[in-house]
């Protein structure tokens, strides 16, 4: 029996019932169809890549620590040529949407047209999820044309910094520390030092 049909189990369940078999990919449309008909709850947590659902790891409280003290930092910026998103949809074709933590963007699109290539800098905070984040998530990022991604470790607060975006994926990949004033790429004025947040390593 597949484990989603199980009872006792709680949503969202996962099954590995079909590795090694073909399988169809769902699109963004028939996910918001399956939300607007009540199959899918709208507050599930989850991504889309390449046609699959990924569920998102649940966030802990060091994970929204970080959260809470980057986006002050990040409005107060007032970046008016920019918009800087929490928790906004990214979505990036038929099959694969993200769910970044920010996304950075010229305020003269739409955060509903915004796709791939018109995101200045994507971060990610991560506790439990660093491996999926900076392993298959960068990949999809970069797959997409996203300029930059900045993946910070929630326990460690250092930030791995992708960048200078090429045929094979990101050429420029290096780790900063929570002392290390960071500056964006291209989403000019945008930059960050965790320390001087107030926020330390554990």
């Amino acid at each position: 029996m597949n484990e989603r049909f199980q009872p006792g189990l709680e949503w969202p369940a996962t099954t590995q019932a079909a590795d090694g078999m073909p399988r169809r990919p769902w699109t963004i449309a028939e996910i918001e169809a399956m939300v607007a008909a009540g199959i899918i709850d709208e507050d599930e947590r989850f991504e889309l890549i390449g046609g699959e659902v990924v569920p998102m790891s649940p966030k802990g409280a060091r994970h929204e620590m970080v959260k809470i003290e980057l986006n002050r930092h990040l409005q107060r910026l007032g970046l008016d040529q920019l918009t800087i998103a929490q928790e906004t949809t990214l979505r990036l074709g038929d099959t694969a949407f993200l769910e970044p933590d920010f996304c950075v963007f010229p305020r003269s699109i739409m955060p509903g047209d915004m796709r791939g290539h018109d995101v200045l800098l994507a971060i990610e905070i991560a506790d439990t999820s660093l491996r999926y984040d900076l392993g298959r998530k960068i990949g999809v990022y970069a797959a997409y044309g996203i300029a930059e991604v900045w993946g910070v470790d929630a326990v460690t607060l250092v930030t791995h910094v992708h960048r200078s975006l090429g045929a094979e994926g990101y050429r420029v990949r290096r780790e900063a520390g929570p002392d290390e004033q960071i500056l964006a790429g291209r989403a000019e004025g945008v930059s960050m030092c965790l320390s001087a947040l107030g926020l330390k390593p554990l």
